[in-house]
Parts: structure tokens; C-alpha cells; sequence
């Protein structure tokens, strides 16, 4: 029996901010354990928080990004649980009056699976803004906390359940991760724990109305991570319903290594956290004035400005989508072509030299050791034939390597394109001297004894003869 599948992700992102969501403490991460705390957010007796309006600032900035209705009023809500990680015994969240809600995601494009998804709206809940945890470490014998997280500024971001297949999470939690980044909210860096998910999935009977219980797998911290929990859950729950058997709302989590999720606890209701509103906070009043400046402030998302690449630089969709899927590169492409370089050679080059070199240096734009303004200047080169494509590449590996200018590394190499066509003519002419059974086969109209000859200029010029000129004048030469 197939089933219809449906998927809601809860997604946590940490937002960018000099201090934690009601203490001064640094919101930094990397220092040493159980360093940048205080008393508030270690949860001393007697102590008060004070909300970071900067964080909030950003919260709201995402949901307009999401395309969320911004309350106007809003409220702070204590939830009451006991674990390790919390010092106080409950965090600072937000249940009934979160800050966005009724957004969406538009999403398309390939999943992990290679299936392409169509254009899918894919529905905003909620984003409400609470603290973050301490972070747990588990040894063999023993399990160790540190502090430093608790208290970092945290969204949350509740989807609809509007996701059908694993391919679809994962293109939605790429989107989200792109427009978090473009709004300068978080650089959602999920190794360092800057954005997280819990995935939601249950399964119900094409032909029933009722959803069978749901699974949360909680804590995935990586995008294969919740493509794969969702691949193995589908299945898992599947089996189940097929055997006959009867699911039960559960948590679980995620063992990355074997592939396979655990059960960790039944299911809490909203009723077990006890909610109720934080006492030690205000209720939060938004301005009208100040949500209509805000407004102004929204950057473009990853969609508009892909669109607005089509539109202003002609070039194809796909490259557009590759170099609007990181900011960075965008924002490198863009400073590109300001300085005068042509739109489509400049977006080839970026997405394969520049990329690999980046990618084998382990480095990102903001390290990328060749600047715009000389990126734009090589490629210029190419279009005006001091060098060819072949040199040029090599001499884009020395600029990265060396952080050279082109015209310094091809002054000092001697690499400029030779285009006379005296000098060029004598490789010529030592071409077809040396290749008589090529130069018959071209004779004979086999087109790709051309490609070999041509081989040969650029073999005795050592690479330096243009590459098109020697083959009309290798035509006109047997002609």
C-alpha cells in the first residue's frame, strides 16, 4: 500500500547578534567552555533579563522575508522543562503571541534525489524567538555542559505541513538557509550549531482524511541528515502500518552513522511545558512607524536578485540560481561585471575555476585571495586576445596562489598571446610540414584533422599563438 506523506519541519536558527537574548554576555562562538556566561543566564536567584532588541529586530526582518504578518503586539511565555541543558528549569520562549506568522517559502529546483520539485508555495506557521540551550557533550562514562550556548538568541521557524518527500525538505531548508543569509540574520553555519531541525512526519491512506501518529525526529544538524531521517522514517512507518501494526506519537532521534532513528521519548503536549507569560518581561509593542521602516530595510531574497540576473546580465537560469545560492558569490559576481567584464564569460569562470580553486583551498569569497577588480581584468584579457583561454587558466591558478595581478604574472612569463600573423604563419607552416597524413585527412574534408593541427600551432608557439587565427590561416595555407 503507498501512502500519502506529510512533513512539517521546525527549524532553529541562531541569530547574529553582538550579546545573548537578555544578558550582555558575548554571543560568540568557539571560546572556551562555560567562559561567556553570567548570572542571568546561568539562572541565579533574583536576577531580571532584558530582551536584545537587536535580535528581535532580526526576527521580525525574517518574517517579512518570509513574507510573515508581523504582530504588533507580542508577549514572552516561560516553558517549564527539567533537563541539564536549561539552567533555570524553563526557557524564555514564545507559545500563543509569537512575533511572524502566515508566511511562505516558495521553493523549486533539484533534492539530494535529483527529481526536480515544481514551484511549491511551502507555508510559515509561526517565528517566535526564545533563548537557546546549553550545549551537551556525551562521553563514555559521564556527560559534560557547557553554558556558553544558553541563552543565544534562537528562532524558530514552524512550517506548514505542506511537505510531501524528502527532496522537498531539503530544497526548503536550502531556501531558508539562503534567505537567512541574505537578510545578514545568520550565517547558519550548521556544523557550529547555528541552524538545527526537527523534522515532523506521519503517513495517512490516500483514501482517509485522518493522519496516522506523528514521529518527531529532533536535532538534525545537517541537510543529508534530515533528507536521509525522512527517507528512513517514510519506510520505517510504512512497514509498520503494512504489518498491521499501530503508530504511536513519539520522539526520536537521529543516528547518523547507521542510518537509522531511536526512540528517545513519547510525545509531550503543549499542556506538559505549562506555558504561561513571562513575568519579568513586558509585553512587545511594535510601532506601526517603526514596522513601515523596517519594510525599507528588506533586502532582496535569493529568488529576486536570481531573477534580476536573468533580467539584467542575460545570462541562463541556472547560472543565475548557482550564484545566487551564496550571498557572497553573488555579491562577487556582481562587482564583477562593474568593473566592465562580460556577463556570461564572467559567470563561467566563477562558477568553475573560481569555485574550484575555492573549494580546493578550503576558502570562501571573503578569503578569495583574487579581488573583483582582477577577476574582471582577466577576463577582459581573454575577450580582447592578449592571452587564450588555455593561459589564462593557468594564470588564474598563479593569481590565486600568488595574489598577482594578471598583467604582472603575464608580464613576467611572457604569456601574451602572440596575434601576428607572420609569426604565427611559420608555426604554421612548420605544422603542416611535419603532419603530412593530417594535413591529408583535411584535404580529404575530415574536419577534426583541423583540431589537430591547430594542436600543433599552439604546441610549437607553447600556447601562445591564438588559437583562431591559426586555423584560418592553416586553411588558407592548404587552400
Amino acid at each position: 500500500m503507498k501512502f500519502d506523506v506529510i512533513i512539517g519541519l521546525e527549524v532553529h536558527v541562531q541569530v547574529m547578534t553582538k550579546s545573548k537574548m537578555f544578558c550582555s554576555c558575548p554571543n560568540r562562538y568557539g571560546s572556551d567552555p562555560n567562559t561567556l556566561v553570567c548570572p542571568i543566564c546561568m539562572g541565579y536567584p533574583g536576577v531580571l533579563p532584558v530582551p536584545n532588541n537587536e535580535a528581535i529586530r532580526k526576527t521580525l526582518l525574517a518574517g517579512l522575508m518570509c513574507e510573515c504578518n508581523i504582530a504588533l503586539y507580542s508577549k514572552f511565555d516561560r516553558k517549564s522543562y527539567f533537563y541539564p541543558d536549561m539552567p533555570k528549569n524553563y526557557q524564555i520562549s514564545q507559545y500563543d503571541l509569537p512575533f511572524c506568522e502566515d508566511g511562505k517559502v516558495v521553493i523549486s529546483g533539484k533534492g539530494l534525489s535529483k527529481e526536480f520539485v515544481e514551484t511549491k508555495p511551502i507555508g510559515i506557521t509561526r517565528i517566535h524567538l526564545e533563548e537557546d540551550v546549553a550545549k551537551s557533550t556525551h562521553f563514555r562514562q559521564c556527560s559534560g555542559i557547557d553554558f556558553n550556548r544558553a541563552g543565544v538568541p534562537l528562532m524558530e521557524i514552524v512550517s506548514e505541513p505542506d511537505i510531501s518527500t524528502p527532496d522537498e525538505a531539503y530544497i526548503y531548508l536550502t531556501a531558508l538557509k539562503q534567505i537567512m543569509q541574505y537578510a545578514d540574520i545568520s550565517d547558519c553555519d550548521m556544523e557550529k550549531g547555528q541552524m538545527r531541525c526537527d523534522v515532523n512526519v506521519s503517513l495517512k491512506s490516500p483514501e482517509s482524511p485522518t493522519l496516522n501518529a506523528k514521529t518527531e525526529v529532533k536535532n538534525l544538524n545537517s541537510l543529508k541528515a534530515v533528507h536521509r531521517s525522512l527517507l528512513y522514517e517514510t519506510e520505517r512507518q510504512s512497514e509498520v502500518l503494512e504489518g498491521n501494526g499501530q503508530l504511536i506519537q513519539q520522539t526520536r532521534g537521529w543516528n547518523d552513522d547507521i542510518g537509522e532513528t531511536y526512540i528517545l521519548r513519547t510525545k509531550e503536549d503543549a499542556a506538559d511545558y505549562r506555558y504561561f507569560p513571562e513575568p519579568d518581561l513586558m509585553p512587545v509593542e511594535i510601532s506601526s512607524d517603526y514596522l513601515e521602516k523596517l519594510k525599507k530595510e528588506v533586502p532582496e531574497t535569493p529568488a529576486q536578485r536570481c531573477a534580476r540576473f536573468i533580467r539584467e546580465f542575460a545570462i541562463p537560469e541556472y547560472d543565475a540560481s548557482v550564484l545566487t545560492s551564496n550571498k557572497s558569490c553573488a555579491d562577487y559576481f556582481e562587482k564583477c561585471i562593474s568593473f566592465g567584464s562580460d556577463a556570461k564569460k564572467t559567470s563561467n569562470w566563477t562558477m568553475v575555476e573560481l569555485l574550484r580553486e575555492l573549494s580546493q583551498a578550503n576558502k570562501t569569497f571573503d578569503q578569495c585571495p583574487v579581488n573583483p577588480e582582477n577577476f574582471a581584468e582577466l577576463i577582459k584579457l581573454i575577450d580582447n586576445k592578449t592571452i587564450n583561454g588555455k593561459i589564462a587558466k593557468a594564470v588564474f591558478s598563479d593569481m590565486f596562489s600568488s595574489g598577482k595581478t594578471a598583467l604582472e604574472i603575464i608580464d613576467e612569463k611572457g604569456l601574451k598571446q602572440v596575434t601576428d600573423t607572420d609569426e604565427i604563419l611559420q608555426f604554421v607552416k612548420k605544422a603542416v610540414e611535419s603532419n603530412p597524413t593530417p594535413v591529408q585527412q583535411l584535404k580529404e574534408g575530415k574536419s577534426t584533422a583541423l583540431n589537430f593541427l591547430v594542436g600543433q600551432v599552439m604546441k610549437f608557439s607553447k600556447g601562445k599563438a591564438n588559437p583562431q587565427l591559426a586555423s584560418d590561416m592553416i586553411k588558407k595555407e592548404l587552400s
